[in-house]
This record gives C-alpha cells, structure tokens and sequence, in this order.
C-alpha cells in the first residue's frame, strides 16, 4: 500500500478491524519514510452496480462520486471523514441489498439524503439543493419548510 503523502511503498498496518458487520476491514497505518498515518479499507468486491442517470445513460456506480457530493455538502461543517465513509458505505450497501444490477441516480440521491437530515441540516440542504436542482429562493424556502 502506499503512503497517500509521499508515496513511499513502505507502509506498517498498526490497527486491523473488522467493520459493517463483517463486510470489510478498516486498517490503521503508519508510513515508513514520513511517518504520517492514514486509513485504508478492504471491501469485498461484489456485483457490479450500474446507475441509470435521469437522461437515461448508465455507468457504473462508483463510491468516490458519492463521496465528493457528499464532502461538498460537508464543506466547513463539524463532520468527521470517517462519518462520511459511514454513509457511503450504508447508502452502497443499501443499494446492493435491491439486488438488481441497475438503480437510479434519484435512488441514490434519496439514500444519501436520507442519511444527511439526520446527520446535519445544512449539509443536507446544500446536497438536496443540487440532487433537487433548486432554481430560486423559493425552492430552498419549501424545501426548509417541509
């Protein structure tokens, strides 16, 4: 594994834990060479997942881009990197427990949604005003309301 800072392939594992309920392991480590430590997970690779977009492209489901949605509706908020792995990975595996090989963007922009208003108010509500394309200040007053 390397280091995400410098590079360097030598990397020592201080910590292995076994995360979501056995569905894959977080691990702590420490680079040799710079000495900073970093986090690493290890996830069973299952089916792939397609996504149908709403002008009815598909492509395949990919974590980081529901991560960076995610980590912008986040930004200069008090939530943690490790909270916003957490949803990521719940709203993956919620999407993998349809069984089907291909869920909607909107299916995924409810589970994230979903997730967001009981984590944070703002952030959800910078994520809804993309995910539901607000186009005024009328928009974000329903959406406040509701």
């Amino acid at each position: 594994m390397k280091c995400p800072f410098c590079t360097n392939k030598n990397t020592q594992v201080l910590e292995s834990r076994v995360v979501e309920d056995g569905k894959s392991i977080r691990r702590r480590r420490e680079c040799g060479k710079c000495g900073k430590r970093f986090t690493t997970y290890e996830l069973v690779k299952g089916t792939a997942l397609w996504v149908i977009k709403k002008d009815g492209r598909r492509e395949p489901f990919e974590r980081e881009k529901v991560k960076r949605g995610i980590l912008r509706a986040i930004e200069k908020r008090p939530i943690s990197l490790d909270l916003v792995e957490d949803v990521v990975n719940q709203v993956e595996r919620e999407m993998l427990k349809k069984e089907k090989e291909e869920v909607s963007s909107r299916a995924i922009g409810k589970a994230v949604l979903f997730r967001l208003k009981k984590i944070d108010k703002v952030a959800w509500l910078r994520f809804a005003s993309v995910y539901l394309q607000f186009e005024d200040l009328e928009d974000f007053a329903k959406a406040i309301k509701n």
